[in-house]
């Protein structure tokens, strides 16, 4: 879930190309973050005997050490100015785990000398009986982290062994699922390992760089190694070595071009990405409604020849594969099995070689999901990924990856993502039923839709809604059918970003409990599209009413039971579609009606790489 981001070359602002790098990361993670630095007086030899300034053979310090600034909270405005120059730089925003969050158990962790500094993304399942015979050996610990194990663990076999193999042991040792960058003052060098959680290595002209996330490498290069699993790495300025870390067989590197452009990246004038990305989902519809029929009909052919299919995401993916079962329901007639990703692997014995799995995620390095994945895998089962970034481990896992098309996405709550999955399941339904152009059409609908949503007017009510609900504690979402999973996916946004309870459910499900959380003046919000559901939806918005509760109407027509209404344009069952835009206007304005950052809710990050 952390940010990772490191520099090697012939720059001398390494510390500052880290700090932006980081700043591009820090969704994923921003309780505290730091930056180590080697300055070029402690840099090893140039390779250049035309170069002057350096003694072969020998570096320019005694000390070797690195300089490490390390802060709590976002990085903000921070600055790295007071790091002397350096070519060798890594750096590393936290989402906490081991110990608190505080300026001590950030990362970067040096050794005792503070020669070795070692960043670290996942969870060191064993550090604590490491961490007992490192003590007996006369090592000292400072923090509360596993990850001072590590650095540790590497600089007591560095005694002994060169620094690529000490780190390849202490790697081999760690038991969990985890990531390292490990570098060293008098080798101008990263050695790298991975074992589920995502590194990447981005090639340059006579420079390289290692993040966490593609998205970050854009500024530089679009040129990557996405490592493996089990996958060591040797960076260097003019090399990168790929190993096995079992056995230190030499692997071939396979570089490949991403397709996202800086630009896509950036916030450009907006004052959140979250916002940023709402607005930009019509244009996701349309890409997605001219780009992806055909994909739409091949994947039909593949679900056609399948003996039982299984959708399964986790957080928001997880109310897109509800949609998805109640979409190939009513649209394709065919049954379709969805899962939490958590849980999809403690009920795997149905599966077997005819049956498919429908992998869903933003970022396609969600561990819950991947281990689910794996194990289907072990069963014979065949893979199919809508995942929104090219080359992460989900893409790389499945048999037939398909890209969600959204571009970047930044903001912690997914928005264009999810509008992304839900528009291919939307064509993917109507392609079953061999009625794909009737999908693209109502995909036509929902994107004028969201247009109509995402209006003066229409905003102008929901700004007005957010300020009655600021001070509210508790807020209940209702639906029908495709409704159901659109309320639960408002509730999550609401309650991730504005931190106001909010629960959503199945209308019908309201006498059989909820309502008694029903009083005078509770915010209750119901989804009443144009379909089978709407009486039924009605009903349940009617119980809400009668027992005080303020009503507010998401509809294509009004009704005398609202107290507030927000008009949304039928686009027929993709009208799921403007629903959502609707909760997710309205929980952004929400949060800032609170004064609250929408982009990084508490507790939270984008990408949740560990169990």
């Amino acid at each position: 879930m952390c940010g990772i981001f490191g520099y090697v070359g012939p720059r001398t602002n390494g510390a500052e190309l880290v700090l932006e790098g980081l700043k591009a990361l820090e969704y994923r993670g921003y309780d505290s973050w730091g930056v180590a630095a080697v300055p070029l007086s402690f840099r090893p030899p140039s390779r250049n005997p035309k170069d002057k300034k350096w003694i072969p053979g020998q570096a320019r310090d005694d000390k070797k050490t690195i300089i490490v600034k390390k802060k709590t909270g976002k990085i903000g405005g921070a600055s790295v100015a007071d790091i002397p120059a350096s070519s060798l730089a890594l750096g590393h925003t936290r989402w906490a785990t081991h110990g608190g969050v505080t300026q001590v158990n950030a990362h970067p962790h040096a050794d005792c000398s503070g020669s070795i500094a070692l960043v670290h993304n996942g969870i060191f399942e064993n550090y604590e009986e490491i961490k007992r015979a490192l003590l007996k050996k006369g090592h000292r610990f400072i923090s509360e982290t596993d990850t001072e194990v590590a650095v540790h663990l590497i600089e007591e076999y560095a005694k002994k062994l060169a620094f690529p193999k000490a780190v390849r042991r202490a790697f081999m040792e760690m038991k969990g699922f985890n990531a390292i960058i490990a570098m060293r003052a008098d080798k101008q060098e990263f050695v790298v390992a991975r074992n589920g959680s995502p590194l990447v290595v981005g090639f340059g002209k006579g420079e390289n760089f290692l993040a966490s996330d593609p998205a970050a490498l854009l500024p530089h290069t679009k040129n990557v190694h996405f490592l493996e699993d089990g996958e060591m790495a040797i960076v260097s300025p003019d090399n990168v070595r790929i190993i096995e870390a079992k056995t230190g067989h030499a692997v071939s590197v396979r570089i490949q071009t991403l397709t996202w452009s800086a630009g896509q990246a950036e916030k450009g004038n907006y004052s959140f990405f979250m916002l940023k990305e709402i607005y930009e989902q019509p244009g996701v519809i349309k890409m997605i409604t001219k780009t992806g029929a055909a994909q739409a009909d091949k994947l039909a052919r593949t679900v056609r020849s399948s003996y039982g299919t299984y959708m399964v995401g986790c957080g928001t993916a997880a109310y897109a594969g509800i949609a998805g079962s109640y979409l190939f329901s009513k649209i394709a007639h065919r049954h379709v099995n969805c899962a939490i990703g958590s849980e999809f692997g403690y009920a795997l014995d149905f599966l077997g070689p005819k049956s498919l799995v429908i992998a869903l995620s933003q970022s396609g390095e969600t561990m819950d999901l991947l281990e689910g994945v794996k194990k289907a895998k072990t069963k014979g089962a065949r893979v199919i990924a809508l995942v929104n970034v090219f080359g992460s481990s989900l893409y790389r896992l499945s048999d037939e990856p398909i890209l969600i098309g959204a571009g970047p996405e930044k903001a912690v709550a997914s928005t264009k993502a999810f509008v992304g999955i839900l528009s291919h399941l939307v064509l993917l339904s109507f392609a079953l039923a061999g009625e794909a152009k009737k999908g693209q059409k109502l995909l036509h609908q929902a994107a004028k839709s969201v247009d109509d949503v995402l209006g003066e007017a229409s905003v102008k009510r929901l700004k007005a809604l957010a300020a009655a609900l600021k001070d509210t504690d508790h807020i209940y979402v209702i639906g029908r059918g495709l409704s159901y999973p659109a309320s639960l996916e408002t509730a999550l946004k609401i309650k991730e970003i504005s931190y106001i309870h909010a629960e959503g459910m199945a209308a019908g499900e309201l006498k059989h409990g909820p309502l008694a959380l029903v009083t005078q003046g509770t915010p209750c919000i119901a989804f009443l599209p144009n379909d089978e559901t709407y009486g039924a939806n009605l009903a349940g918005a009617m119980e809400m009413g009668a027992r005080g509760g303020m009503i507010v109407g998401i509809s294509y027509k009004p009704h005398e039971i609202f107290d507030h209404f927000i008009p949304v344009l039928d686009a027929g069952e993709a009208t799921i579609i403007p629903n959502v835009v609707v909760g997710q206007l309205l929980a952004y304005y929400l949060t800032i009606e609170k004064g609250l950052d929408p982009d990084m809710p508490r507790n939270l990050a984008k990408s949740v790489t560990v169990k």
